[in-house]
């Protein structure tokens, strides 16, 4: 099945007359009645009534009719989408992002898509997990780059995986833990840990909730920091230990120490976000395209 025969077809079927839609199509009658019968042939239903006195839809027709003006409607737009994105002309991508634990993927993504489309705008939004979520759900942010999702109230949200790390414990270079070579979580649950303040994170601690609850110990929060920085800080200074992903190594260097955490098959996965009955655009996906390369090649 060919877009040209669906445009022929809906000719035929809209002016009645094969001579009348040949004409307006200007193309040559037997070609067009030619091609308007091989569709049928390929759908395997009589769509037209042929007489001297011109055509009529059948009642498969006129359903078919419906559908091929949405086709035609939808195939023109996709184009004008497309063109769009290669002129990079009137293209703003709101992305909203976890700024710590995207930073492996994120600043290359953005700059090798500024390269592809070099006249596109993206706006860059550091938000809170909830706040992603809220903006996914309204539309005000086409595409979150961020943690895994989890909960009930991230209904409506769809999310993609592009690396996938363990959990470790981050420890000051002086804390008993950097002698070992892994943690168990048993051992960690017994340590002050620092923390992220509920009233901003709420899913910070649901997480914190998930990962204890098989060992039955309530995980014991001893400073609460307002962002990554501050609580990267308050391990530094030793006030206490924190679960983090090892990518944090590439902020803080040889300043901390991560080691595995044992007695847990919990990941931390760091991907795409969208909602499902969301609109991406030609743009979007192209930023899509080029997180999963990057994704690809990145390090652990």
């Amino acid at each position: 099945m060919e877009l040209r025969q669906l445009r022929y077809f809906l000719a035929v079927g809209e002016a009645s007359n094969f001579t009348k839609a040949a004409a307006g199509l200007r193309v040559a009658q037997p070609a067009l009645s030619r091609q308007v019968k091989d569709l049928e042939d390929e759908i395997g239903v009589d769509l037209l009534r042929r007489s001297p006195r011109g055509v009529t839809l059948t009642a498969e027709g006129e359903l078919f009719l419906e559908e091929v003006r949405e086709i035609l409607k939808l195939t023109g737009e996709s184009v004008e989408k497309v063109r769009a994105l290669a002129r990079g002309k009137n293209i703003e991508l709101r992305v909203g992002y976890e700024p710590t634990l995207t930073v492996e993927i994120l600043l290359p993504g953005i700059v090798a898509f500024h390269k592809s489309v070099p006249r596109a705008k993206v706006m860059l939004y550091d938000l809170s997990r909830d706040e992603l979520i809220t903006g996914l759900q309204n539309a005000t942010l086409e595409l979150a780059i961020m943690g895994q999702l989890t909960g009930a109230h991230t209904a409506g949200i769809e999310f993609e995986s592009l690396r996938t790390y363990p959990l470790c414990v981050a420890v000051a270079p002086a804390h008993p833990f950097a002698r070992l070579e892994s943690i168990p979580l048993e051992m960690v649950a017994a340590e002050p840990l620092i923390g992220i303040c509920r009233r901003g994170f709420p899913e910070y601690h649901r997480n914190l909730n998930r990962i204890f609850a098989p060992i039955g110990i309530k995980p014991r929060i001893a400073v609460e920091c307002d962002g990554d920085s501050s609580l990267l800080i308050e391990v530094e200074a030793g006030r206490g230990v924190a679960l983090f992903m090892p990518i944090f190594k590439l902020l803080t260097g040889e300043r901390l120490l991560y080691r595995p955490v044992t007695g847990t098959t919990e990941l931390a996965s760091i991907g795409i976000a969208r909602a499902i009955k969301g609109d991406v655009t030609p743009a979007g996906e192209k930023f899509c395209e080029i997180l999963r390369k990057i994704s690809d090649g990145a390090a652990s």
